[in-house]
């Protein structure tokens, strides 16, 4: 297997380097925080002149440093180690196991040859009590899974086997080492049962495990569609699960956000410019976690192939939204939907996401909600089908799916 370089997190972090702030490098688990700080960040470090013994890396997780989730211990261990007065570099992984790291990472802040990178896992580490504590002195990098260029830059064959290997299992790195659909499908449900929900139910003492358990099948099963807790509580009702609050429904999505697995899109009204509140849609941060909560059976295409857009997106670092637009057939108005409306700056893309576009009227019907959005921003479809990028009759850009994802400047063909 190639080797996978990560080189846009690579590049953020070398752009805060030595900035005075903690670099905090977050994401679910298992998605390369670490991989990221070392060997590639460290390797980094290295070619460019860094002694090894001015880098400092402790494993949080790891049974022989145990003794370091002692805050005093930590802080003296680091402390000892700064010998001279050249920069030193602290990585710590998984720094949520450490109690009051908070405040040992602010006292980290106050040597001015240290420079810190810490990984974190869960809600914890990102709640509001962490923000107010950090007051603007961390720097976050969020770690995905890997993209599917990223992926297919590590596989060892052809793009449709290597689009067939990821709409199924995924971009988690690990997935690459497996050679079998046993082992991949295992892997994955055991990550999602022993690691992800487990620490989410412990973490946040879920006392109705078996309406958390529900809630992950039930967006999984209804991945990029519109909705909201009230509704999400009248499927509990019609699957028999009783007694379950809208509340807490709303604080259960709120845990999985937090750890990782999914991701919320909110409604934006692209003409009035104001954001729904609800209905709104959720997506996983991992394809194949999602797919193996259904042991692999439901595999729409066009709900997928969303998510996954999505996600390259969010990858992309624009901030993305589910577009609605106003439309009048003659004396009735209409809500109709796009996909996508991403911002970074003072860019904006719209982006519809469809499988294919055989006909006129299909693309048409696609086209429809771009041309009724009121400004000259860049509208795009992206298609599933492996095409030369086009511009149709009415400005609307047609990029094929392959070449969108694996074509870093595609949003600009």
């Amino acid at each position: 297997m190639k080797t996978i370089e990560r080189t846009l997190y690579l590049n953020k972090i070398i752009a805060r380097k030595e900035n005075g702030l903690i670099k905090i490098v977050t994401g679910i688990r298992r998605c390369g925080k670490s991989y990221l700080l070392d060997p590639i960040f460290k390797n980094y470090l290295i070619s460019n002149g860094v002694k090894e013994d001015h880098i400092i890396k402790i494993d949080l997780d790891e049974r022989r440093n145990i003794k370091y989730l002692d805050p005093d211990v930590l802080d003296e261990y680091i402390r000892n180690s700064i010998k001279d007065k050249e920069m030193y570099y602290v990585i710590l992984d998984e720094i949520q196991k450490v109690d009051d790291f908070e405040s040992v990472l602010n006292g980290f802040l106050h040597i001015e040859n240290l420079d810190v990178y810490v990984t974190g896992s869960n809600s914890k580490f990102l709640s509001s009590d962490i923000i107010t504590e950090f007051r603007g002195r961390g720097d976050e990098i969020r770690v995905l899974p890997l993209t599917y260029s990223e992926f297919y830059s590590a596989f060892d064959k052809n793009k449709e086997d290597a689009w067939g290997e990821y709409v199924m299992y995924g971009g988690l790195p690990r997935i690459l080492f497996y050679k079998t659909e046993e082992q991949k499908s295992a892997y994955l449900k055991n990550l999602f049962e022993q690691t992800y929900l487990k620490d989410i139910i412990e973490k946040n003492n879920i006392q109705r495990v078996d309406v958390i358990d529900a809630l992950v099948n039930i967006l999984a099963s209804s991945v990029g569609s519109l909705t909201n807790p009230n509704k999400l509580s009248n499927t509990f009702e019609s699957s028999n699960i009783k007694e379950v609050s809208v509340n807490t429904i709303t604080s259960y999505i709120n845990y999985l956000l937090d750890a990782f697995l999914i991701e919320k899109a909110e409604r934006y009204d692209v003409k009035g410019k104001k954001y729904i509140s609800t209905p709104s849609k959720y997506y996983f941060t991992d394809i194949g976690l999602r797919n193996c909560r259904l042991n692999f059976r439901q595999q729409e295409e066009s709900h997928i192939m969303e998510n996954i857009l999505y996600n390259e997106l969010l990858y992309r670092g624009y901030n993305v939204d589910v577009g609605v637009v106003e439309i009048r057939e003659g004396d009735s108005k209409k809500q109709v939907e796009v996909d996508f409306v991403c911002n970074q700056y003072n860019r904006r893309y719209y982006i519809q996401s469809a499988l294919s576009l055989p006909t006129r009227e299909k693309t048409l019907q696609e086209e429809r909600p771009l041309m009724h959005i009121p400004d000259n921003f860049k509208k795009i479809i992206v298609v599933k089908d492996d095409i030369k990028s086009w511009i149709t009759e009415e400005g609307i850009s047609i990029i094929g799916l392959q070449e969108f994802l694996l074509n870093k400047n595609s949003l600009e063909l």
